[in-house]
């Protein structure tokens, strides 16, 4: 058998190629797979010469021993474990691992037919027990590889997931705390806009503290808690609590709300408050000196409503519109928060059906816009025309 994987070799990686080529495409480069049959071909005919010279201890040291449970890794265990990682890393499942290998059976076996080549019984065990290590290296590496990379990933996913949920108690504590200041000079009557700012961010922390911990006893996802709420005063709300922000930052902030009284969304409310305020705040951070942060919302032709954040951040460095929204993302060298504001708000966006797009305006600043469907009145509950 020796004498004829050395010499049809080529013919043998060839076969197997094609073999693979008949799956879905990767894109291997032959440095990538140096490891695989071509380097398994030659290992095995040196085993065959070390079986056929009777020198045991260098077959096994070559090719593994094919005692289960044994901890030594051969020469042929030490490639089929890099090419077990370089077939995750190439995004190859498991079960192509092992038909790489049989892949190879089965051209040495069809050939071997085609040229009438009979081989030994012990030189048919030798090929097995290569084999057999071989896929038994390359998918214990596959599987541990893939293991450590879904536990990164489920890792990964716990920060951001924690990240958001701080990210937004600190900011509902932020403006607890700023109503509360004002409240405490006296001059600001406790039932009047500033105290409904603290009432609303109590509730939020208390909302964002019990999805805590309904996560952590059903480890469910965000609730749906969608209601139909009027569009006019609930800009009026984010406004009052913006306000208080932008008093404390010395930010000029004004809010336009000229929308219909009847508009009307469905969706839940304190998301949409959410995303509102991280943009507002987003703002805030980034509107230059002497310039203005404004917040209004229009109906759209469309069947939406649109709701407005602009700022005078002098607008947008090259390319960053596309990853703004990714968690961890900071603008320019600011390290003052975690870079989740922006990722929150279109997380609570789409949340509730909505869009949440940036627009440019270089030399100025730009303009985040909240799109979401108003709800549309069916015809049978309109009030009959005067």
């Amino acid at each position: 058998m020796r004498d004829f994987l050395i010499r049809n070799r080529a013919e043998l990686i060839e076969r197997c190629a094609a073999k693979v080529a008949q799956r879905p495409v990767r894109a291997a480069t032959p440095e990538q797979l140096r490891n695989g049959i071509p380097l398994f071909l030659e290992q095995l005919a040196r085993t065959l010469a070390a079986d056929s010279a009777g020198e045991a201890a260098e077959s096994v040291r070559i090719s593994g021993s094919g005692v289960a449970g044994s901890n030594a890794l051969s020469e042929m265990g030490v490639s089929a474990t890099a090419h077990g990682k370089q077939l995750l890393e190439l995004g190859y499942s498991v079960d192509e691992v092992v038909h790489g290998y049989g892949d190879l059976c089965q051209a040495i076996s069809d050939m071997a037919v085609e040229r009438d080549a009979a081989f030994p019984v012990d030189e048919f065990r030798t090929l097995n027990r290569c084999l057999d290590n071989a896929i038994a290296d390359a998918v214990t590496e596959f599987s541990s590889q893939r293991d450590v990379a879904t536990a990164r990933r489920y890792a990964e996913e716990e920060i951001e997931r924690q990240g958001f949920l701080l990210h937004e108690l600190r900011n509902s504590l932020h403006t607890a705390s700023l109503a509360l200041t004002a409240l405490e000079t006296g001059k600001l009557p406790i039932a009047g806009a500033t105290g409904a700012v603290l009432r609303r961010s109590l509730v939020a922390l208390s909302s964002l503290v019990k999805h805590a911990l309904d996560e952590v006893r059903v480890a469910a996802a965000l609730s749906d808690d969608n209601k139909v709420f009027a569009l006019a005063p609930f800009l009026a709300d984010a406004g009052s609590a913006a306000l208080l922000d932008a008093n404390a930052r010395g930010c000029s902030f004004i809010v336009t709300n000229t929308i219909d009284p009847d508009v009307e969304v469905e969706g839940d409310r304190e998301l949409l408050l959410g995303a509102v305020m991280n943009l507002v705040q987003n703002a805030f951070k980034f509107t230059r000196p002497d310039t203005e942060v404004s917040l209004n919302a229009h109906a759209a032709t469309d069947g939406t409503v649109c709701i407005d954040v602009q700022d005078g951040c002098g607008g947008l460095p090259a390319g960053f519109e596309e990853v703004m929204f990714s968690p961890f993302t900071r603008r320019h060298a600011d390290r003052s928060g975690m870079g989740l504001g922006l990722a929150i708000a279109r997380q609570n966006v789409e949340a509730v059906g909505g869009t949440l797009a940036v627009r440019d305006m270089p030399g100025r600043g730009c303009v985040f816009t909240i799109s979401v469907r108003r709800r549309q009145v069916s015809p049978e509950f309109e009030a009959p025309a005067k």
